[in-house]
């Protein structure tokens, strides 16, 4: 972390939007894991007015650190079975912001917001198999490494392995689940 402060997470401003859609509309920006196309580039901001990024089934957040955004943490929800429901959620930061810490400690945050505001007993990630460092992130933020799924996703032309990860309640327990720093 920089000079002792911390990672927090706060809503969505208008003025975020911008970044936002860098981080999810820029190849360079998004990253060579978080890539996916272009898509419609308004919809970041007809989601803003809709709700401001926080509904009932999925949400988004921005961590910040001495109010400097970092990008961006995000969640909505994915069946499990008949009648449950877990979150499934993802996290981009921006270029200068990747390497520090930054990123675990906002995933750690949004798991500890999303059990003590909502319901839901599980919380997912998934990341590419070849994307070493949110694999170490989320290991350190908390998450059990379940297993691989193949041909999971499709980024640049090609069906990519994922990992899948993740925490439930019953771990926020364990006194080594989900460090603090």
């Amino acid at each position: 972390m920089d000079d002792g402060e911390r990672v927090a997470l706060r809503p969505v401003r208008e003025s975020d939007l911008g970044m936002l859609e860098a981080l999810t509309n820029d190849p360079d920006t998004a990253g060579e894991y978080q890539w996916f196309g272009w898509h419609d580039p308004g919809y970041l901001r007809r989601r803003w007015h809709e709700d401001g990024m926080l509904g009932s089934d999925r949400g988004m957040l921005v961590p910040v650190l001495g109010g400097r955004a970092l990008g961006l943490v995000s969640w909505h929800r994915s069946r499990t079975g008949p009648s449950s429901f877990c979150w499934n959620v993802g996290l981009v930061l921006l270029p200068e912001a990747r390497g520090h810490g930054h990123g675990t400690e906002a995933q750690r945050l949004l798991v500890r917001y999303l059990f003590a505001h909502t319901q839901l007993n599980r919380v997912e990630a998934t990341t590419e198999t070849a994307n070493r460092a949110e694999q170490r992130s989320l290991e350190k933020a908390g998450f059990t490494r379940e297993g691989v799924l193949r041909g999971f996703d499709f980024r640049d032309g090609e069906w990519r392995d994922n990992v899948l990860y993740s925490v439930v309640r019953s771990d926020l327990a364990n006194p080594a689940a989900l460090p603090t720093a």
